[in-house]
């Protein structure tokens, strides 16, 4: 696996949600060889252990990356009162991202959360062959609505309280679309509890589909085995790390009731 030590200038920064923050920095070594998927590591306030945080976009020409994270502890809380000019020592791109297939492939993009932002690149990528359905608590953690609808995606915004949108779960909002709509292929990422029920449905219904896991990460780069997960195949079940080896699994290989 072949990563960049790069010092990135904050370029933008704005607050998405509460607690959500959406920056762009100036990395254009990581940028060129950014696939959708990835990661980089970002070294957070000398922190021994540096904070993992997904693409959510890349643009090779001008040399940027787009991240954007939620705050949930010392690392992100300190990222989060940085201000554009600013300096992030990052390692990346790190990780086996999604496989991309023609665009005329007719995909859904299923994101929980703060799942949500390494999808952004999928539904650029499908454009108008893309349904993206994407769940949160309730309709003030709703992020990236824009940038979906802006890609030519159907977007199907999915609220736990019905304060916007569908009333109820991704999965269900998965199950309803089947019903009556071709799909090619399914990507999704968000909690782990979303995601199998994400997978059952794709298996029932025989499309391909990738999922995009979240462990705790402690090198990033495969030395420390922080984050293996169980994973099958027809040998059995093996322990694969995440940094590496994903984050993105097609979902057959995950072992989910590990």
């Amino acid at each position: 696996m072949r990563y960049t030590q790069e010092t990135a200038k904050i370029m933008s920064k704005c607050e998405i949600a509460p607690g959500v923050f959406d920056i762009t920095v100036l990395s254009p070594v990581i940028a060129k060889s950014a696939r959708a998927g990835q990661f980089v590591n970002v070294l957070c306030n000398g922190l021994t252990l540096r904070r993992p945080i997904s693409l959510c976009g890349f643009n090779r020409e001008q040399g940027t990356l787009r991240l954007v994270f939620e705050v949930r502890g010392k690392g992100t809380d300190w990222l989060s009162g940085l201000k554009t000019g600013d300096r992030l020592d990052i390692i990346g791109p790190l990780g086996h991202g999604f496989t991309l297939y023609d665009k005329n492939k007719k995909a859904v993009i299923v994101g929980g959360g703060i799942g949500l932002p390494p999808l952004v690149v999928l539904a650029n990528h499908y454009g108008e062959n893309a349904t993206v359905i994407s769940g949160f608590r309730t309709s003030s953690a709703a992020i990236l609505q824009s940038d979906l609808a802006n890609t030519g995606a159907t977007t199907i915004l999915c609220t736990d309280d019905g304060s916007a949108g569908f009333h109820g779960f991704t999965t269900q909002a998965l199950d309803d679309y089947l019903i009556n709509n071709a799909c090619d292929v399914i990507y999704t990422c968000g909690p782990k509890i979303m995601m199998r029920g994400i997978a059952r449905l794709a298996q029932e219904n025989g499309i391909v589909c990738q999922v995009s896991l979240e462990e705790r990460m402690g090198c990033g780069v495969g030395a420390c085995l922080c984050c293996v997960c169980a994973t099958k195949d027809s040998k059995g079940k093996h322990f694969k790390r995440v940094c590496v080896n994903g984050p993105v699994f097609m979902a057959t290989e995950v072992e989910w009731n590990d």
